[in-house]
C-alpha cells in the first residue's frame, strides 16, 4: 500500500487535531518502539526457521559425506584379484567328486 505525499499530510493533520501537537512525540516514540519490537520478533522467527529448515539438510550432507568416504575405500576387484592370486588352502580330505564322476550321486529327488 502506497501513500503519496498529500494522503501522508492528511494523516498527520488528522493526528495532531485528534491527539494535540504536545503528544506526538510520545506517539511518534511509542509507533517506533512497536515496530522495532516486530522486526525483532520476525527476525527471531525467521532465525528459527532457518536452524529447523537448516538441520536435516546438515544430518543429510554428513550422510552423503560419510557414503562417498565409504565408497573411495570400496573396490569389489581387489576381492575377486586376491581369490584369484591366492591359491586354494591344502587339506587332508580328498576332493569330493563332481556329481558326473560320482555313480552314487542320486541327484534331486522328486516326490
Amino acid at each position: 500500500m502506497e501513500l503519496s505525499i498529500g494522503e501522508m499530510a492528511l494523516i498527520a493533520v488528522a493526528i495532531v487535531v485528534l491527539f494535540g501537537p504536545d503528544k506526538l512525540p510520545q506517539i511518534a516514540r511509542d509507533l517506533g518502539s512497536g515496530v522495532r519490537k516486530m522486526r525483532g520478533a520476525v527476525e527471531d522467527i525467521k532465525t528459527e526457521i532457518m536452524k529447523e529448515a537448516d538441520n536435516p539438510v546438515s544430518e543429510i550432507k554428513r550422510e552423503i559425506e560419510k557414503v562417498k568416504d565409504a565408497a573411495k575405500d570400496f573396490n569389489p576387484m581387489k576381492d575377486i584379484e586376491k581369490d584369484i592370486l591366492t591359491e586354494p588352502k591344502a587339506s587332508n580330505e580328498p576332493p569330493k567328486p563332481k556329481p558326473v564322476d560320482d555313480d552314487t550321486y542320486e541327484g534331486p529327488v522328486s516326490r
